[in-house]
């Protein structure tokens, strides 16, 4: 009897703005000494099929860009669970984010807060777990705001790395005013583009084509949330992986700049 064929796994054709940064997390995994550690990003790209685009452009320094502003928002959730082990994350945009299976902490609450289509996506690629669940909204769309199950008085932080990159300065004023008049008290950790990303040293930087850019992300927040008790940016040059160039090294001492040509995070409390 001749032995049958194992079957093909099914490979998805999964939109590459939601498929790259999965990846780049899954090559990072494979780097020594790397920044980020994903097993669970690198089993679920076997199921994937990469489209071209997502090789485009200098792929090892969007890789780089990439996984430095995760390990920074990684820190801050860190922190933030250091402090309230029982706390709320609400990740807004979570695309395919796999933070919750590499920091969680066996007791937090984890909301995971995206557009329909995307939440299919990650229930697809991912586990379920018991504390954490999805929500249905997105940084436009602020109805998920009035229904969310999180006790009064719970320590909650709200998490938002990718979408508001596509956002206008409009869009990202409103959401960052709204979460800040929502919660009476809270802390956010958001990702916001520098207005200089999209120039020729922005973009050997590995920034992308961003829909806003902030000369100052701190006075931008400022503006929207006055009565904010605490403002901390964070650039991706701050960290001082061995992997930037020198030409990079130099331009991390220039503290003004250096926010304006790459994405940076900004961790907010009120």
């Amino acid at each position: 009897m001749r032995p049958s064929n194992p079957q093909t796994p099914q490979r998805y054709q999964i939109p590459v703005n939601l498929l790259q940064p999965l990846w780049l997390r899954s090559r990072e995994s494979l780097v020594d000494n790397g920044l980020v550690y994903d097993p669970i990003a690198a089993r679920a790209c076997t199921r994937c099929h990469l489209a071209a685009e997502c090789f485009s452009g200098d792929i090892d320094q969007k890789q780089l860009l990439h996984v430095t502003l995760t390990q920074l928002c990684d820190r801050q959730v860190h922190q933030f669970l250091d402090i309230y082990p029982d706390g709320w994350i609400v990740n807004v945009g979570a695309g395919l984010d796999t933070r919750f299976y590499r920091i969680d902490n066996g007791r937090c609450h984890w909301i995971e807060l995206d557009v329909t289509e995307n939440l299919l996506w990650r229930q697809k690629l991912f586990h379920r777990s018991e504390r954490y669940q999805h929500l249905c909204g997105s940084v436009s769309e602020l109805g998920w705001l009035e229904q969310l199950p999180i006790p009064e008085n719970a320590p909650v932080l709200i998490v938002c790395e990718h979408a508001l990159l596509d956002c206008d300065e409009e869009v990202t004023a409103r959401f960052i005013r709204t979460i800040g008049l929502n919660f009476s008290a809270a802390s956010a950790c958001i990702v916001l583009a520098g207005d200089k990303t999209h120039t020729q040293l922005g973009q050997k930087m590995g920034s992308g084509n961003y829909a806003h850019g902030f000369s100052s992300a701190q006075h931008a927040v400022m503006n929207c949330l006055p009565w904010v008790r605490q403002t901390r940016v964070f650039s991706p040059l701050d960290s001082n992986c061995g992997r930037w160039k020198l030409w990079h090294k130099w331009l991390s001492k220039l503290s003004g700049y250096k926010q304006r040509v790459t994405p940076v995070v900004v961790h907010i409390q009120w």
